[in-house]
């Protein structure tokens, strides 16, 4: 189903809350830098890392049970044997077409079978085809998406996850509030959030321009490094835009093709997922595809204060 920008223009009803909620005053030093650097080398085991604080991965698009979902799965499954993590986010539509739970066995505990059986805990946000049915009610309530809420909150040794829901019928003026409120005491060094629509995208549906208005200035003013996202069936990961990076994953079980913005490091219309490290000063992150390949390398820093 394609989410139409005309969609979102309720936004503008809410120009006088967000008005009182947001600070569009933008600050001249940000406390995060980014580079990056690519690379087309196989997946190898790294040496453990005392000051690694936690290794996660995330993938989007996936649900359709066929040969793409299974490949990306695989591909998943022997990054975890080389390099193991316990956290897959889950950025939407995590069962097509229409999100019908019946098909939960085939769409994602058959594929993920490994994983699960390992303990790794998926953490799900809905995407579009997802709220099909019932709204996506029975998805929040699958044990095995761990969803606290249609938007929720939770944390990792030193970094703090916010999963929103991002659908055009979202109660976006109770999950605006509430972001700005748990981004405002949130002590954690690292934020990151994540939904399933871009708000940078150089694919099919392109940026969404009220995204950009309600999000960028609220990432800025409360130091959010890492937004990830599915929706477009592609790679891509941005340049710092204000001290955010904007990754979309949504190649887990098919692909379209993806252009280059300005903005954009690099892109790839490829079956993948991302794979992310996080120490105390970066977060390294790897786009890998079904040939076991880390195709993209990039490096979000976190300075000093």
């Amino acid at each position: 189903m394609k989410l139409k920008r005309r969609q979102f223009l309720f936004f503008g009803s809410l120009s006088t809350l967000s008005a009182g909620i947001f600070s569009f005053l933008r600050s001249k030093n940000s406390n995060y830098t980014y580079t990056a650097a690519v690379a087309n080398t196989v997946v190898a085991a790294k040496p453990k890392t005392k000051d690694l604080l936690l290794r996660f991965v995330s993938v989007a698009d996936t649900g359709t049970g066929d040969s793409g979902q299974y490949s990306v799965a695989r591909a998943m499954t022997k990054y975890h044997g080389q390099n193991p993590y316990d956290l897959i986010l889950l950025a939407g539509d995590n069962i097509y077409t229409n999100g019908e739970i019946e098909k939960i066995n085939e769409v994602f505990e058959r594929p993920y079978a490994s994983l699960l059986q390992k303990g790794v805990k998926f953490q799900a946000v809905l995407g579009n085809h997802d709220i099909r049915t019932d709204n996506g009610y029975p998805q929040m309530k699958y044990v095995n998406f761990n969803m606290l809420g249609r938007f929720y909150t939770f944390r990792r040794e030193r970094i703090q996850f916010f999963a929103l829901d991002t659908n055009n019928n979202a109660d976006w003026k109770n999950q605006l509030v509430w972001l700005e409120n748990e981004l405002s005491i949130s002590n954690a060094p690292w934020k990151i959030v994540y939904g399933h629509h871009p708000i940078y995208a150089s694919g099919v549906y392109g940026s969404n321009p009220d995204f950009i208005k309600i999000f960028t200035p609220l990432f800025q003013k409360y130091g959010v490094q890492l937004y990830i996202n599915g929706h477009e069936h592609h790679y891509e990961r941005t340049k710092s835009i204000n001290g955010t990076t904007y990754l979309i994953c949504g190649g887990g079980a098919g692909t379209r093709p993806v252009d280059h913005s300005e903005w954009t490091d690099y892109s790839a219309s490829k079956l993948s997922f991302a794979a992310y490290e996080v120490y105390p000063d970066r977060i390294e992150i790897s786009g890998i595809d079904t040939d076991n390949r880390i195709f993209d390398k990039g490096i979000i820093s976190l300075k000093s204060t």
